[in-house]
């Protein structure tokens, strides 16, 4: 028999996860409008585009520089302990950010210690998540986390803006750091106590390297982690090209944030239509199609289509992006529970620094080329090397155990939806 797919009232039904949840929320909420806002800072007061884009960027070099190496705290600690503690520490890093006569490098410095905190929280948090929810409820809560994530992107940019304008500098940031102080609240109220995760058998020393190495030896956690890395990349390098795209057909700010709302939309979309409306056992054979048309489908902009084919092609692309939600169950379950937070680490750092790698190139080559020919080629590439990769992909069913899926070779009874890595459960 089928598995159903869970349905949004089962998920948050979990009492745990609805304070997960809205900690994630104000914790996701907060980087945004500490980024927004202290970028705008340094801007103003120095007037140097460069250093504000240091400041902005300092979360994607805050994941590339420790990431996999603070996330191991999730695997060493209690992660109700490391959740709460970065929330704290985060409270009481921005407020420094109003102090009187802070240079902006030191603020650059500052926001670079303030992302420092997101790995570990990231991390802790993913490896928490399977054992806070059980069955596909895992899966569909990936999805909401997903859908809220891309409304929390496009809306704290404004916000970020808004509250600067509204209540000035100090009230702006005396609410982001509010954000991290009710984070952690919620967290210490909703989150029961879990001791620390087992360590594995072996040294005693902590391994910093296991959750690369557990990675790099596991046939389904490299295809699963090539595949996200490539696809992302190769789609998301145009969202560093929004704006001389916009100026390409003739359009202003206007253009440029419909742009860039486009496929964050589309993602939002594709994760409903995924975790609510298709069945659990579908979606593990839908994550290569769904890679392979998120950048594939870019490839037409090439032929500089009008404006809204070229949104409609966006929200596509950001639609079959979603296959990123069953990817992370997946990935999820598939590391042992001691080490699922170097693990993530690892893994979300990689995708932060190829992501980063892609936007740079992008911007690179337009400006010998045009927008819509450097979109166009990055499409058609990112398809055509998932393509490449598909030969890696596992094509054995996975049972759970302990939360952790084990493969086994399908037999005839298990009919066609046991083929491909997710299987039933």
């Amino acid at each position: 028999m089928t598995e159903r797919a869970a349905t949004y009232a089962e998920v948050f039904a979990v009492r745990e996860y609805r304070y997960l949840f809205g900690a994630y929320l104000l914790s996701l909420a907060g980087d945004q409008i500490t980024a927004v806002t202290v970028a705008y800072v340094v801007y103003t007061g120095t007037g140097s585009a460069a250093l504000s884009a240091a400041a902005y960027a300092s979360s994607y070099l805050a994941w590339l520089t420790a990431g996999p190496l603070l996330s191991g705290l999730a695997d060493r600690f209690p992660r109700r302990r490391v959740l709460v503690v970065c929330d704290l520490a985060r409270a009481a890093l921005i407020p420094l950010a109003a102090l009187p006569d802070v240079a902006a490098p030191a603020l650059v410095v500052l926001l670079f210690l303030v992302n420092l905190l997101r790995p570990p929280f990231v991390a802790a948090r993913a490896a928490l998540m399977p054992e806070v929810l059980d069955g596909d409820r895992y899966p569909v809560a990936n999805g909401v986390d997903n859908i809220c994530a891309q409304v929390v992107q496009v809306v704290g940019f404004a916000v970020g803006g808004s509250l600067v304008a509204l209540l000035s500098l100090r009230g702006a940031l005396l609410v982001d750091a509010g954000t991290f102080l009710v984070s952690a609240l919620l967290i210490m109220v909703g989150v029961r106590r879990r001791p620390a995760p087992r360590p594995a058998a072996g040294p005693a020393r902590p391994d910093r390297a296991a959750g690369l190495r557990i990675i790099r030896t596991d046939p389904r956690l490299r295809a699963y982690v090539l595949v996200l890395w490539t696809a992302s990349s190769f789609t998301y390098a145009a969202e560093g090209l929004m704006a001389p795209l916009a100026r390409q057909y003739g359009g202003g700010a206007g253009t440029v944030g419909l742009l860039l709302a486009a496929a964050p939309t589309g993602m939002a979309l594709g994760g409903v239509a995924l975790t609510r409306f298709c069945p659990p056992a579908v979606r593990p054979r839908l994550i290569l199609p769904l890679a392979v048309l998120s950048a594939g489908v870019l490839a037409a902009v090439w032929l500089v289509p009008p404006l809204w084919l070229v949104l409609t092609l966006l929200l596509l692309a950001g639609a079959a992006s979603a296959f990123a939600v069953p990817l992370n169950a997946l990935f999820g379950r598939a590391v042992p529970a001691q080490l699922r937070g170097r693990a993530f680490g690892v893994a979300i750092t990689g995708l932060s620094g190829f992501q980063g790698l892609a936007m740079v190139t992008a911007g690179l080559a337009a400006d010998r080329w045009t927008p819509t020919t450097v979109i166009g080629f990055s499409g058609l590439s990112g398809a055509l090397v998932v393509l490449a990769l598909a030969p890696l992909w596992p094509r054995r069913a996975a049972v759970v155990t302990d939360g952790v899926e084990r493969l086994r070779t399908p037999s005839i009874a298990d009919g066609p939806t046991a083929k491909v890595g997710g299987g039933r459960r």
